[in-house]
Protein backbone atom coordinates (compact mmCIF):
# COMPACT_ATOMS: atom_id res chain seq x y z
CA UNK A 1 0.00 0.00 0.00
CA UNK A 2 1.27 3.43 -1.01
CA UNK A 3 0.20 6.09 1.50
CA UNK A 4 0.57 9.81 0.85
CA UNK A 5 -0.30 12.27 3.63
CA UNK A 6 0.17 16.04 3.78
CA UNK A 7 1.64 16.58 0.31
CA UNK A 8 1.99 20.25 -0.62
CA UNK A 9 3.97 21.83 -3.46
CA UNK A 10 4.68 25.51 -4.02
CA UNK A 11 6.37 27.34 -6.89
CA UNK A 12 7.35 30.61 -5.28
CA UNK A 13 4.09 32.12 -4.05
CA UNK A 14 1.95 29.80 -6.15
CA UNK A 15 0.55 26.87 -4.19
CA UNK A 16 0.26 24.08 -6.79
CA UNK A 17 -0.71 21.24 -4.43
CA UNK A 18 -2.37 21.68 -1.03
CA UNK A 19 -2.25 19.08 1.74
CA UNK A 20 -3.12 16.11 -0.47
CA UNK A 21 -3.72 12.69 1.05
CA UNK A 22 -4.32 9.54 -0.98
CA UNK A 23 -3.60 5.83 -1.01
CA UNK A 24 -3.31 3.02 -3.51
CA UNK A 25 -3.01 -0.71 -2.97
CA UNK A 26 -1.29 -3.25 -5.13
CA UNK A 27 -3.54 -4.74 -7.82
CA UNK A 28 -5.66 -1.58 -7.83
CA UNK A 29 -6.15 1.17 -10.41
CA UNK A 30 -6.75 4.62 -8.93
CA UNK A 31 -7.41 7.58 -11.22
CA UNK A 32 -6.90 11.27 -10.45
CA UNK A 33 -9.24 13.54 -12.39
CA UNK A 34 -8.92 17.30 -12.66
CA UNK A 35 -8.60 20.23 -15.03
CA UNK A 36 -5.32 21.24 -16.65
CA UNK A 37 -3.22 23.20 -14.20
CA UNK A 38 -4.89 21.53 -11.23
CA UNK A 39 -1.68 20.13 -9.77
CA UNK A 40 -1.86 16.56 -11.04
CA UNK A 41 1.59 16.42 -12.66
CA UNK A 42 3.21 18.13 -9.67
CA UNK A 43 1.56 15.55 -7.42
CA UNK A 44 3.01 12.60 -9.34
CA UNK A 45 6.45 14.17 -9.62
CA UNK A 46 6.57 14.81 -5.89
CA UNK A 47 5.60 11.22 -5.09
CA UNK A 48 8.35 10.03 -7.47
CA UNK A 49 10.93 12.26 -5.78
CA UNK A 50 11.37 14.64 -8.71
CA UNK A 51 10.04 17.67 -6.83
CA UNK A 52 10.78 18.81 -3.30
CA UNK A 53 7.53 19.08 -1.32
CA UNK A 54 6.80 21.46 1.50
CA UNK A 55 7.48 20.16 5.04
CA UNK A 56 4.81 17.88 6.44
CA UNK A 57 4.74 15.13 3.81
CA UNK A 58 4.56 11.51 4.90
CA UNK A 59 5.16 9.06 2.05
CA UNK A 60 5.35 5.32 2.68
CA UNK A 61 5.11 2.06 0.75
CA UNK A 62 4.15 -1.05 2.73
CA UNK A 63 5.26 0.73 5.89
CA UNK A 64 8.66 1.79 4.52
CA UNK A 65 9.21 5.52 4.90
CA UNK A 66 10.10 7.09 1.53
CA UNK A 67 9.60 10.71 2.57
CA UNK A 68 13.18 11.94 2.29
CA UNK A 69 14.54 9.50 -0.27
CA UNK A 70 15.99 10.72 -3.60
CA UNK A 71 14.28 9.65 -6.81
CA UNK A 72 16.56 6.68 -7.55
CA UNK A 73 15.98 5.26 -4.06
CA UNK A 74 12.22 5.62 -4.51
CA UNK A 75 12.50 3.53 -7.70
CA UNK A 76 14.48 0.93 -5.75
CA UNK A 77 11.69 0.88 -3.16
CA UNK A 78 9.11 -0.05 -5.80
CA UNK A 79 7.66 3.09 -7.43
CA UNK A 80 8.05 3.89 -11.13
CA UNK A 81 6.83 6.97 -13.02
CA UNK A 82 5.86 7.18 -16.69
CA UNK A 83 5.95 10.97 -17.23
CA UNK A 84 3.78 13.02 -19.52
CA UNK A 85 5.58 13.15 -22.86
CA UNK A 86 7.05 9.66 -22.29
CA UNK A 87 10.67 10.71 -21.77
CA UNK A 88 12.14 7.87 -23.83
CA UNK A 89 15.55 8.04 -25.56
CA UNK A 90 14.67 8.53 -29.20
CA UNK A 91 18.03 7.59 -30.69
CA UNK A 92 18.23 4.33 -28.73
CA UNK A 93 16.52 1.16 -29.86
CA UNK A 94 13.43 -0.28 -28.23
CA UNK A 95 15.60 -2.96 -26.62
CA UNK A 96 18.03 -0.40 -25.23
CA UNK A 97 15.23 1.74 -23.81
CA UNK A 98 13.65 -1.26 -22.11
CA UNK A 99 16.89 -2.56 -20.66
CA UNK A 100 17.65 0.86 -19.17
CA UNK A 101 14.60 0.32 -16.98
CA UNK A 102 16.21 -2.74 -15.41
CA UNK A 103 19.04 -0.72 -13.84
CA UNK A 104 17.64 -0.86 -10.25
CA UNK A 105 19.07 -3.69 -8.16
CA UNK A 106 15.58 -5.01 -7.43
CA UNK A 107 15.07 -5.67 -11.16
CA UNK A 108 18.36 -7.21 -12.28
CA UNK A 109 17.87 -10.80 -11.16
CA UNK A 110 14.61 -11.15 -13.11
CA UNK A 111 15.50 -8.98 -16.09
CA UNK A 112 14.84 -11.66 -18.71
CA UNK A 113 11.53 -12.73 -17.19
CA UNK A 114 10.37 -9.12 -16.86
CA UNK A 115 11.28 -8.43 -20.48
CA UNK A 116 9.32 -11.48 -21.61
CA UNK A 117 6.25 -10.29 -19.68
CA UNK A 118 6.47 -6.84 -21.24
CA UNK A 119 6.73 -8.24 -24.75
CA UNK A 120 3.70 -10.40 -23.99
CA UNK A 121 1.87 -7.28 -22.82
CA UNK A 122 2.95 -5.25 -25.88
CA UNK A 123 3.62 -7.76 -28.69
CA UNK A 124 4.42 -5.10 -31.29
CA UNK A 125 7.49 -4.10 -29.27
CA UNK A 126 8.86 -7.57 -29.86
CA UNK A 127 8.63 -6.91 -33.58
CA UNK A 128 10.58 -3.65 -33.25
CA UNK A 129 13.29 -4.41 -30.72
CA UNK A 130 16.09 -3.05 -32.91
CA UNK A 131 14.16 -0.04 -34.20
CA UNK A 132 15.08 3.47 -33.03
CA UNK A 133 12.38 4.64 -30.65
CA UNK A 134 12.03 8.04 -32.35
CA UNK A 135 10.87 6.38 -35.58
CA UNK A 136 7.87 4.75 -33.90
CA UNK A 137 4.32 6.05 -33.64
CA UNK A 138 3.18 7.92 -30.54
CA UNK A 139 1.29 4.89 -29.30
CA UNK A 140 4.28 2.62 -29.74
CA UNK A 141 6.52 5.11 -27.95
CA UNK A 142 4.07 5.11 -25.04
CA UNK A 143 4.33 1.32 -24.94
CA UNK A 144 8.11 1.68 -24.73
CA UNK A 145 7.77 4.19 -21.88
CA UNK A 146 5.43 1.93 -19.90
CA UNK A 147 7.57 -1.10 -20.65
CA UNK A 148 10.70 0.67 -19.45
CA UNK A 149 8.99 1.57 -16.17
CA UNK A 150 7.79 -2.01 -15.73
CA UNK A 151 11.34 -3.28 -16.24
CA UNK A 152 12.17 -1.78 -12.82
CA UNK A 153 9.80 -4.36 -11.27
CA UNK A 154 7.59 -1.78 -9.52
CA UNK A 155 4.91 -2.45 -6.93
CA UNK A 156 3.18 0.82 -7.89
CA UNK A 157 3.18 2.36 -11.38
CA UNK A 158 2.52 6.10 -11.74
CA UNK A 159 1.30 7.31 -15.14
CA UNK A 160 0.85 10.93 -16.24
CA UNK A 161 -1.58 11.37 -19.16
CA UNK A 162 -0.65 8.14 -20.97
CA UNK A 163 -3.36 8.47 -23.64
CA UNK A 164 -2.55 12.09 -24.57
CA UNK A 165 -2.47 12.48 -28.35
CA UNK A 166 -3.20 8.84 -29.10
CA UNK A 167 -5.84 7.48 -31.47
CA UNK A 168 -9.00 5.86 -30.02
CA UNK A 169 -7.76 2.44 -31.19
CA UNK A 170 -4.40 2.77 -29.45
CA UNK A 171 -6.13 4.19 -26.37
CA UNK A 172 -8.18 1.01 -26.20
CA UNK A 173 -5.02 -1.10 -26.33
CA UNK A 174 -3.39 1.05 -23.67
CA UNK A 175 -6.25 0.83 -21.19
CA UNK A 176 -6.51 -2.90 -21.78
CA UNK A 177 -2.80 -3.20 -20.94
CA UNK A 178 -3.34 -1.28 -17.70
CA UNK A 179 -5.98 -3.79 -16.67
CA UNK A 180 -3.53 -6.64 -17.28
CA UNK A 181 -0.86 -4.79 -15.29
CA UNK A 182 -3.31 -4.66 -12.38
CA UNK A 183 -4.01 -8.37 -12.79
CA UNK A 184 -0.26 -8.97 -12.38
CA UNK A 185 -0.50 -7.46 -8.88
CA UNK A 186 0.85 -3.99 -9.65
CA UNK A 187 -0.96 -0.91 -8.39
CA UNK A 188 -1.58 1.85 -10.94
CA UNK A 189 -1.97 5.53 -10.03
CA UNK A 190 -3.27 7.19 -13.17
CA UNK A 191 -3.55 10.88 -14.08
CA UNK A 192 -5.72 10.98 -17.17
CA UNK A 193 -7.85 13.47 -19.12
CA UNK A 194 -9.93 10.69 -20.69
CA UNK A 195 -12.24 10.41 -17.71
CA UNK A 196 -14.72 8.06 -19.36
CA UNK A 197 -12.15 5.41 -20.25
CA UNK A 198 -10.16 5.73 -17.05
CA UNK A 199 -13.24 5.40 -14.83
CA UNK A 200 -14.26 2.34 -16.85
CA UNK A 201 -11.14 0.45 -15.73
CA UNK A 202 -10.41 2.09 -12.36
CA UNK A 203 -11.33 0.77 -8.93
CA UNK A 204 -11.35 4.18 -7.23
CA UNK A 205 -10.77 7.81 -8.04
CA UNK A 206 -9.90 11.22 -6.62
CA UNK A 207 -11.01 14.64 -7.86
CA UNK A 208 -8.48 17.46 -7.67
CA UNK A 209 -9.22 21.16 -8.11
CA UNK A 210 -6.69 23.96 -7.72
CA UNK A 211 -4.29 21.58 -6.03
CA UNK A 212 -6.71 20.17 -3.44
CA UNK A 213 -8.57 16.87 -3.29
CA UNK A 214 -12.26 17.80 -3.40
CA UNK A 215 -13.82 14.37 -3.76
CA UNK A 216 -13.14 10.65 -3.89
CA UNK A 217 -14.95 7.36 -4.14
CA UNK A 218 -15.34 4.18 -6.09
CA UNK A 219 -15.13 4.48 -9.85
CA UNK A 220 -18.77 3.42 -10.12
CA UNK A 221 -19.89 6.11 -7.65
CA UNK A 222 -17.92 8.77 -9.50
CA UNK A 223 -19.37 7.70 -12.84
CA UNK A 224 -22.88 8.08 -11.40
CA UNK A 225 -22.24 11.43 -9.73
CA UNK A 226 -24.06 14.19 -11.66
CA UNK A 227 -21.33 16.74 -10.88
CA UNK A 228 -18.64 14.41 -12.22
CA UNK A 229 -20.76 13.69 -15.27
CA UNK A 230 -21.11 17.41 -16.01
CA UNK A 231 -17.46 18.25 -15.36
CA UNK A 232 -15.68 15.26 -16.89
CA UNK A 233 -18.05 13.05 -18.87
CA UNK A 234 -19.78 15.67 -21.02
CA UNK A 235 -23.28 15.02 -19.68
CA UNK A 236 -25.78 17.81 -18.94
Amino acid sequence: MLDVVGLSIAYGRHQAVRDVALSIARAEIVVILGANGGGKTSLLKAIAGLLTPAPGLRLSLDGQDLTRLPAHRIVEAGLALVPEGRGIFGDLSVRENLLLGAYPRRARANEAANLARILNLFPRLGERMNQAARTMSGGEQQMVAIGRALMSAPDILLLDEPSLGLSPLICGELFGALQRIREAGIGVLLVEQNARRSLAIADRGYLIEQGSIVGSGSAAALRDDPAVQRAYLGKQ
